[in-house]
């Protein structure tokens, strides 16, 4: 059911690399498939003057298949779960750097209630030097039983293992239970990853108690952490980090 073709778009524009000793604002989002609404564009350009960012990275995004004027100032891709004639929706990254490589991701399980898969997508962002930036935009599998919330979590972590140098993962992990969120500690402990802690969390989506949204990484150093009220738009509030290489 609404299966995404294999064509990712995408929009990759900028060429610069990260700056060591700059700092870098991240912007994550469950958007709820309003990106093309006047009322999400209005309020994403007020956030982004408040809170500088490098990075946006959205789920349940929706974006238009015979348009590429979405963020037009943005570099970005788009991994989708779903997709209908006129419109794809999924993970999207957006940067103001340069994309050296992009993997969509689908999970193996659809899930129960509607039959459809969720997406993640792996995007690499050049460092001076010869590293990268490894951004992890996440939006987990739901209404499944926690044992495929764990496979999907093991497959992506065998994928980051690989990777040496900084790393982000952020988005909406779905971890409204004490078993998954257990599965999802144990996958950041795996990888190394530590977890933003916002100020102002009582704005996170919750469901059940449980916060849903997250931002972890590696290899950074963060300088601040906050949930933003933004009730007005998306059912879910975004979060937002600012790092130092």
């Amino acid at each position: 059911m609404l299966k995404p073709k294999l064509i990712m778009p995408k929009r990759l524009i900028h060429q610069q690399s990260i700056i060591r000793g700059e700092e870098f604002g991240v912007l994550c989002w469950n958007t709820q498939k309003l990106t093309q609404t006047a009322a999400f564009q209005m309020e994403l350009a007020r956030l982004l003057q408040q809170y500088p960012s490098l990075f946006l990275l959205l789920q349940e995004a929706k974006l238009n298949v015979n348009s590429n004027t979405h963020f037009p100032s943005w570099s970005y891709a788009i991994a989708p779960n779903m997709q209908t004639k006129r419109s794809v929706f999924g993970v999207l990254t957006a940067s103001q750097a340069a994309f050296t490589d992009v993997q969509p991701r689908l999970t193996r399980k659809r899930e129960g209630m509607i039959a459809t898969f969720k997406s993640h997508m792996l995007s690499y962002h050049p460092l001076e030097g010869d590293q990268s930036l490894l951004m992890v935009n996440v939006h987990a599998i739901n209404f499944v039983s926690a044992n495929y919330f764990l496979r999907e979590m093991e497959l992506l972590k065998f994928e980051l293992l690989d990777h040496n140098g900084p790393l982000i993962v952020a988005g909406d992990f779905n971890v409204w239970s004490r078993q998954r969120r257990h599965y999802l500690q144990a996958f950041c402990d795996s990888v190394g990853l530590r977890q933003a802690y916002m100020n102002d969390p009582q704005h996170i989506k919750t469901y059940r108690q449980h916060p849903l949204d997250f931002i972890f990484y590696r290899d950074l150093w963060l300088k601040e952490a906050t949930a933003i009220d933004t009730s007005t738009v998306s059912d879910h509030n975004p979060i937002y980090a600012r790092f130092a290489l």
